[in-house]
């Protein structure tokens, strides 16, 4: 055993090195403990061994030969989204913790194959990369809204825009990639599963490709008849803006305010600066989910959004490609969801004095199906 295997650190296998990938890499090299980036896989062979250059890693060539490296206790899928049904089942094959960027796979048969294969295993492996949930301000509102201080919540408005994105962003990949965070979050605040899905587009900014409708209001009605409303713009030109508002019996709360630096200047000017992209506004809650998902796979377990989670977010956005497709308000279908084969969860290696972790970012964390599970 080397010195960094008796140190229990957990060695995680990076596929996929594109933005998303390249940053969780150089997260889990820096800034996460209790872990190091032991593989790096990509398609484009020079940019894993760049990456594994920077990080102290090897680069190989096969994802799947990297997911049964000897040297790799945990994985982390960042590739595109066509490839994550073959890894991540590749690595319920090997008993190995995975996280999953979203989506967990780009079909709704394929995921919830995931969710029996998991369930089936007797232990969770699979979490999937729903940032929000490990962001600060959504963890405060969630806190608000389960201590009952908005009393019932009735309504949920989201506002999610891009200042602009490449041209394959069309109508239905803006459902599957942008929409799909605002469906993870109305499941997480309000704990419950959405019904149907309704898009209303109106008239296309100039920046959108023809056939494209951008901006869009997305309307999702819940199981308890809530209903959450979402514009998503991924071409405004100006920022990267996300809002939620809660409205309830009692009150309403909202996030993403950007209500950082506010200055006045001579002629009546005022204003602050609106995050410019992704990573400025939630690279603190992607590197707290690195965090919580290193300590949970050194303990055996999982700590966020699992496999139901993500075949939930893919169930909701086929029904609201559907909608796009056709105008109309599409029910969402879910097959019945697995029970898990009761097994307890053991440890891949802990180093004395237990796992190195990080204060819990608060109570809401942990999404409905890890509940229903212990």
């Amino acid at each position: 055993m080397s010195g960094r295997e008796a140190s229990g650190e957990l060695r995680v296998a990076v596929l996929g090195v594109g933005v998303m990938g390249a940053y969780h890499a150089d997260a889990l090299s820096r800034r996460v403990r209790g872990a190091r980036v032991s593989v790096v896989s990509d398609f484009s062979p020079d940019r894993a061994a760049a990456v594994a250059g920077q990080v102290g890693a090897r680069a190989v060539v096969d994802p799947l030969e990297a997911v049964s490296a000897d040297d790799v206790d945990a994985v982390l899928v960042a590739s595109p989204g066509s490839a994550h049904d073959a890894q991540v089942n590749a690595c319920l094959d090997a008993g190995k913790p995975v996280l999953c960027e979203k989506p967990l796979t780009t079909d709704v048969g394929s995921a919830h194959a995931i969710v029996a294969k998991e369930a089936a295993l007797g232990r969770q492996l699979v979490q999937v990369g729903f940032m929000r949930r490990f962001d600060d301000e959504y963890v405060a509102l969630k806190k608000l809204i389960t201590a009952g201080e908005l009393g019932n919540p009735l309504l949920v408005h989201c506002t999610h825009r891009n200042p602009d994105v490449g041209r394959h962003f069309t109508s239905e990949f803006m459902i599957r990639d942008s929409v799909v965070h605002e469906v993870d979050v109305a499941r997480f605040l309000l704990d419950e599963e959405i019904a149907s899905v309704q898009v209303v587009a109106g008239l296309a900014t100039g920046t959108a490709p023809p056939g494209t409708s951008d901006p869009m209001v997305v309307i999702f009605e819940t199981a308890g008849g809530r209903v959450v409303t979402d514009e998503i713009f991924c071409r405004t030109g100006v920022a990267y803006e996300v809002r939620t508002e809660v409205v309830g019996e009692r009150g309403s709360a909202t996030i993403g305010l950007d209500q950082n630096l506010v200055v006045r200047s001579p002629g009546g000017r005022w204003g602050g600066q609106i995050t410019p992209g992704f990573i400025e506004r939630f690279g603190r809650a992607y590197d707290t989910e690195l965090q919580r998902w290193v300590d949970a796979a050194r303990r055996g377990t999982v700590d966020g959004p699992g496999a139901w989670d993500g075949y939930a977010a893919v169930a909701v956005c086929e029904a609201g490609v559907t909608a796009v497709r056709t105008g109309e308000k599409v029910a969402v279908r879910m097959q019945p969801r697995p029970v898990p084969r009761p097994e307890p969860a053991t440890p891949l290696r802990e180093p004395a004095g237990g796992p190195a972790g990080i204060a819990e970012s608060g109570a809401g964390i942990t999404a409905p199906d890890l509940e229903a599970a212990r």
